[in-house]
């Protein structure tokens, strides 16, 4: 029902398409993303150092919130109610047995969860996911070997395996199983549509949602009045989703669901609409799973930073980076340098502010290493400077590392605190 140009080699899809009979483990899904202590926000860089450097002016900053013991108790038994399977199985049934008028915001909202991780829901937005939630009635067949639907009969209801396995034969004297997640029945269409072969369950015990002709074609054929794509020369670039996060329409808004990298990257420094502020964190998060090289961000947020109006979007970027994934610069030369680019640039700005910012996320996240520099002989040259000792009032740091010497080879960096 989503239009979108033949060649997706260049789009990056956050709801990855699941063929429809295909089971994916969870243990073969994976993630190379390096982050030292998780997502934080730029208030957080100060608590964290303000041991370390001192009384810090915290004039007209967000103020973080602060978990109170009882809110810590509840968020304890939230933890332990959420942690048992079987519990939270139990809740999904109860939303189901419920006929769809019956059912609440809160029970569409457990439905939603559980629904999404699914093969048959990967592919939808948000929106649809949770229509379709509120009208799926929940259905039970109890022994294996019975027949659900017979060659030949006419379909009425897209169906969705919750428990259980079934198979279809095919009048060519095919099978195939479908399990958990996997979905057969209907497509979208009012037209009357037959059953290519026998569906029959292998198992006791198979559980199914099933959503009416009317209902699915009616949600999913109206999909198009909550998306806005955005083309470039004649190619869908991005597509946007309208979410509304209360009932009141005071939090609405587009979110970014599809987009080409290049779409993404740029979609850094854009405003982002009330129901996505967390895009730059999301991004950072997950940039490796469809760039080769942070450096495609990093060359243009130097790029962007020319660019006045830009700069302070694009030093907030960096900021975030910085605190959030400090990996990606300790551990790659090349991210050192843009690093050291950057600071550069802030400085040729008169960027004080931001500046001191920079080195306070640098510093709290920094890790002691030991480093091994071996020398020829007592007169062959460092290759490094070194500033600072009790002459200066402060520790001895690096200030100057040769590029391609032996020291930087060795992982020597300016900014290091001997």
């Amino acid at each position: 029902y989503l239009q979108l140009p033949a060649d997706l080699t260049k789009m990056h899809l956050t709801d990855n398409p699941h063929p429809q009979v295909t089971h994916v483990p969870s243990s073969q899904s994976g993630c190379s993303i390096a982050s030292d202590s998780g997502s934080s926000s730029l208030s957080d860089i100060y608590q964290a150092t303000e041991s370390e450097m001192g009384d810090v002016d915290l004039t007209g900053l967000p103020e973080a919130p602060v978990d109170s013991e009882d809110e810590e108790e509840e968020e304890d038994e939230d933890i332990d109610r959420t942690s048992d399977p079987l519990l939270g199985r139990d809740v999904v049934r109860e939303c189901l047995e419920k006929e769809p008028a019956d059912k609440t915001d809160d029970d569409i909202e457990q439905l939603l969860e559980f629904m999404h991780q699914l093969p048959a829901f990967a592919n939808m937005t948000m929106s649809v996911r949770r229509e379709l939630c509120s009208v799926m009635i929940f259905e039970v067949v109890e022994q294996a070997g019975a027949i659900i639907l017979e060659d030949g009969q006419e379909l009425d209801s897209w169906y969705v395996i919750l428990n259980g396995t079934v198979e279809i034969s095919y009048p060519d004297g095919k099978s195939e199983s479908l399990c958990m997640g996997n979905s057969f029945g209907i497509t979208p269409s009012l037209e009357k549509q037959y059953m290519n072969g026998v569906v029959r369950t292998k198992v006791d015990d198979c559980q199914f949602v099933c959503i009416a002709q009317q209902d699915y074609w009616r949600i999913l054929n109206h999909v198009e009045k909550n998306t806005h794509k955005v083309e470039e020369e004649g190619e869908i670039v991005m597509v946007k989703e309208h979410r509304e996060l209360d009932r009141s329409g005071t939090r609405k808004g587009h979110i970014v669901i599809k987009a080409t990298p290049e779409r993404l990257i740029m979609h850094l420094i854009e405003e982002h609409s009330i129901v996505d502020p967390t895009y730059i964190e999301d991004f950072l998060l997950t940039y490796r799973t469809f760039l080769t090289s942070p450096l495609e961000v990093g060359n243009k947020l130097l790029e962007w930073f020319t660019v006045d109006s830009l700069r302070d979007k694009v030093t907030r970027v960096v900021l975030l980076w910085v605190n959030n994934h400090f990996n990606d610069f300790e551990g790659d030369p090349a991210m050192t340098r843009f690093l050291e680019e950057f600071e550069k640039n802030l400085e040729n700005t008169k960027m004080k502010g931001h500046l001191r910012l920079l080195n306070i996320a640098c510093a709290a996240k920094a890790k002691w290493r030991q480093i091994t520099l071996q020398k020829p002989s007592r007169d062959s040259p460092l290759f490094f400077s070194l500033l600072g000792g009790s002459d200066k009032g402060f520790g001895i740091f690096v200030e100057t590392v040769e590029m391609g010497s032996k020291a930087a080879e060795a992982g020597l960096k300016r900014g290091d605190q001997v």
